[in-house]
């Protein structure tokens, strides 16, 4: 029953790839997480300790139940942060709805895109 014993075989390789793959998912689940918590500005900082505390007292139970609990807020925040981040890089670049309006149209006439393509993609800059 013991693989350790049976030297370098098969198995006992497959279970050290496993091992080291849940290593590194729950390692970088602890940084994700960790992340989301240090980033966000609607909880106390006592309740941020207190997050961090039971990742130190129950490192896997505390990382999973903060996923658990948290996980719809965190999707939502890294949403959030990316728009945040195009409209910031938008904004140095002088990126200009009209601007690429203007590209389209001239694709549109080269005929690379079609009407239907050029109507969807004036739609979406518009929004």
């Amino acid at each position: 029953m013991f693989f350790v014993q049976e030297g370098f075989t098969y198995r006992n390789f497959l279970l050290d790839v496993l091992a080291i793959f849940v290593f590194i998912v729950w390692f970088w689940l602890l940084i994700t997480v960790a992340a989301d918590l240090f980033r966000r500005h609607d909880i106390s900082d006592w309740i941020k300790a207190i997050w961090v505390i039971s990742w130190v007292v129950f490192p896997f139970i505390a990382v999973l139940a903060y996923l658990i609990f948290q996980g719809r807020g965190m999707a939502e925040r890294n949403v959030q942060q990316s728009q945040q981040a195009r409209d910031e890089l938008r904004r140095i670049v002088g990126f200009s709805a009209a601007d690429e309006i203007d590209k389209l149209d001239r694709l549109k006439k080269a005929g690379s895109i079609s009407a239907d393509e050029f109507t969807r993609l004036r739609a979406r800059l518009v929004q």
